[in-house]
């Protein structure tokens, strides 16, 4: 089906110039390239003289469109049409951006939580370019055997998924020497034992597609330990290692294995560390913001999208080259290279 126009294009004295018009930016379109520099490249293309449009125009649209095909699908692919994406832990944050951005480019979307409402209502603010049915899917990571029964219910419908995003709540601060075993058994099942049941079910389908993308929003931990976050510099570096050996299980086949390292974002998560933070140090909830930026060379936090961007470009068809490396986003803070 092919794609809403989402740019403008001229309006001529004929039907048959207006539909060579309309069928040359929908190729683009199909293509996913939804920029005014495509659109404005063929406009310019039609121009014969300063007098106005060439009569000859479809012809020109037509060869014209060639042309900006082959280089454009040379270039950036981003198109997802036809493409099924699970985002888990998608309601909020980071999560709820990526399952937006990965809509827009076309994908069919299945968001992932544990709060029935919350799924309902993030399905609603889902966009459906191609005319995409979305869905969910209600599961607690804390409890496995509930994810796989309620991903093998839906795969039952929907055959399988081209992309997964991993992506779960961070465990609770604190001290890893003071940390009990319970938040490190708790923090293992709903990071690392609950990607590997997804990737599990879900990588047959992908080897059978020729076409893969696992995103697993991580954090710049895996780099730099994190103060006063123990449990989960532990856990997201395990999620780390075990994303780099599957990326290099799963490359022939077409799938690549990647994370992204989300720095300071303004999600709900980095509310609860600066609220925990100010308690601890006996400082206002400003004064730890401001120090945490001054870490920052950018000086600000992150937006959801601009860490959602990130992934939405490692699961595009642009990306197929790209597995088992880290991307961090965050403003510049890591010092490592």
């Amino acid at each position: 089906m092919s794609s809403p126009l989402p740019i403008a294009f001229p309006t001529f004295a004929n039907n048959k110039e207006n539909n060579a018009c309309k069928d040359a930016l929908r190729q683009l379109c199909d293509l996913g390239y939804y920029f005014p520099l495509a659109g404005l490249y063929l406009l310019v293309a039609l121009m014969g003289n300063s007098r106005g449009f060439r009569t000859d125009a479809p012809t020109i649209w037509q060869k014209r469109v060639i042309i900006t095909r082959n280089y454009l699908s040379k270039r950036m692919n981003l198109n997802l049409q036809h493409k099924k994406a699970i985002v888990c832990g998608s309601t909020q944050g980071i999560g709820k951006a990526a399952a937006i951005g990965l809509a827009q480019l076309g994908a069919t979307v299945t968001l992932l939580a544990r709060n029935e409402e919350a799924l309902q209502a993030t399905r609603k603010e889902l966009p459906s370019p191609n005319h995409q049915q979305h869905s969910y899917i209600c599961a607690d990571f804390g409890h496995p055997e509930q994810v796989q029964q309620a991903v093998s219910e839906w795969l039952k419908e929907h055959g399988g998924a081209h992309i997964l995003i991993n992506n779960t709540g961070g465990p609770p601060g604190g001290q890893a020497i003071d940390a009990a075993l319970s938040e490190y058994t708790d923090a293992f099942t709903k990071h690392l034992i609950c990607n590997q049941l997804l990737a599990q079910m879900l990588v047959p389908y992908m080897k059978s597609e020729g076409f893969g993308r696992i995103v697993n929003i991580i954090s710049t931990s895996v780099r730099e330990p994190l103060a006063g976050l123990g449990v989960s510099n532990t856990i997201r570096g395990a999620v780390a290692s075990w994303s780099k050996t599957i990326s290099m299980e799963l490359a022939a086949f077409g799938i690549t294995v990647n994370n992204v390292l989300p720095g300071y974002t303004k999600t709900g998560r980095l509310a609860s560390l600066i609220k925990a933070r100010s308690q601890q140090q006996g400082k206002t909830e400003d004064e730890i913001a401001q120090g945490m930026l001054a870490e920052v060379p950018a000086r600000r936090f992150a937006e959801a999208e601009e860490v959602a961007n990130a992934i939405l470009f490692l699961c595009s068809p642009a990306a197929a080259y790209i597995t088992g490396i880290n991307v961090p986003v965050d403003g510049g803070r890591i010092r490592a290279l």
